[in-house]
């Protein structure tokens, strides 16, 4: 499976690894391009539309693999392959929220399962507001949650869903301009698809990661919110390389984009 990717700047040497960005849900890879645009003189970046987003908003996500696996596993072997069909030979994974879960998974998997020396290989990890997964008794309640979300997404006027998406204590830091600004932004997505992938890839079918994280060889780095009061508890316990941005919410890159960019090419040089 294959999805929908763009490629931006140039590397200022060869040796530089490319920079691949994993949007939110509701997301795009256009989200990313203000960041990129700070980027693309000395670095080569790859934006990808994860299923039911963006222009992979019709790529499949109820394979056989995304109903046992939860979709984690169909996205981590598509994002191999969308990387290897790109030509992409060592990378930086740069994930935000759900697009920070799925970078922790696919860091995992190929920790457990290494692929061929022809294939991409990660160097490095960048996770912006990533949940680590949920003990065994939050589970059902939260897949619950998502079930009740998803019926809301696939059957309601999408508007009306996003009014009450971004009211959600997640988003307490957005100001009223930028919560109707997402809702007018986000209001071009296809429902269903977005139900799809919820599901696919909900934090009730995440295993918990952080034990493998703490134990990879490859670099990760997180970045929260010192507004994001959930994810600020959650990164000052996970024992990784942390940074809080601050007077920022949820969502950094969107909110702080040149503090976000700071970081990132801090970590990355």
């Amino acid at each position: 499976m294959l999805l929908y990717s763009e490629t931006f700047g140039v590397k200022a040497n060869t040796k530089q690894p490319t920079l691949v960005f994993l949007h939110g849900l509701l997301g795009s890879g256009h989200d990313w391009r203000y960041v990129i645009s700070q980027l693309a003189a000395t670095q080569q970046c790859i934006t990808i539309d994860l299923p039911g987003h963006g222009l992979s908003a019709f790529v499949d996500t109820e394979m056989t693999t995304v109903a046992r696996e939860g979709g984690f596993d169909a996205i981590h072997h598509a994002l191999i392959a969308t990387l290897a069909h790109r030509g992409v030979n060592d990378y930086v994974l740069i994930g935000y929220s759900m697009g920070a879960r799925l970078a922790m998974y696919h860091a995992c998997a190929l920790a457990a399962n290494p692929v061929s020396s022809h294939l991409p290989r990660l160097v490095k990890v960048l996770l912006e507001g990533g949940h680590f997964g949920l003990p065994a008794v939050e589970r059902e309640p939260r897949y619950q949650h998502d079930q009740h979300w998803a019926a809301r997404f696939a059957q309601q006027p999408l508007i009306g869903v996003l009014q009450d998406w971004y009211q959600q204590p997640v988003f307490a830091s957005l100001t009223s301009a930028q919560r109707q600004a997402l809702v007018a932004k986000r209001s071009d997505n296809l429902g269903s698809g977005i139900a799809k992938m919820m599901l696919a890839t909900s934090l009730a079918k995440q295993p918990q990661l952080l034990p493998q994280l703490q134990q990879l060889s490859v670099p990760i780095h997180y970045l929260c919110g010192g507004r994001d009061t959930k994810f600020h508890h959650l990164a000052s316990a996970c024992g990784l390389a942390v940074t809080v941005i601050d007077d920022a919410g949820h969502n950094i890159h969107i909110e702080q984009p040149v503090a976000f960019t700071t970081a990132l090419l801090t970590f990355i040089s």
